[in-house]
């Protein structure tokens, strides 16, 4: 098992709810984790983020409103809550941790990545 683990991911029908956990574990607290999705054919792209040492959240425009990023410190694990989930969320999800400072959308930052987990979002 990796630093990185993502659990939670499925088949959902479209206007449904998914929550996705990325649990971390033998690596030092990261700077911010991220979450990032890869769909059919598309490039990976960001998704959300939180700053671990303040809990500040960022989202990114094709999920602003209808996701929550939360934690438990005591699970060292992250959340990502999607709501009325849309056929074009179909995806692979991956969490992301950096451990350097600056802005959370920026993949190429990132230097701990899990293995992923498949939602698929039904119409």
């Amino acid at each position: 098992q990796g630093p990185l683990v993502e659990s939670g991911g499925g088949l959902v029908q479209a206007g449904g709810s998914l929550r996705l956990s990325c649990a971390f574990s033998g690596t030092s607290d990261p700077y911010g984790l991220g979450w990032f999705r890869q769909g059919p054919g598309k490039e990976r792209e960001f998704v959300g983020g939180m700053i671990w040492s303040d809990g500040a959240t960022y989202y990114a425009d094709s999920v602003y409103g209808r996701s929550t990023i939360s934690r438990d410190d005591a699970k060292s694990t992250m959340f990502l809550l999607v709501d009325n989930l849309k056929p074009e969320d179909t995806a692979l999800y991956y969490c992301a941790a950096r451990h350097t400072i600056g802005a959370l959308r920026f993949l190429s930052q990132y230097d701990t990545w899990g293995p992923g987990t498949q939602v698929t979002v039904s119409s």
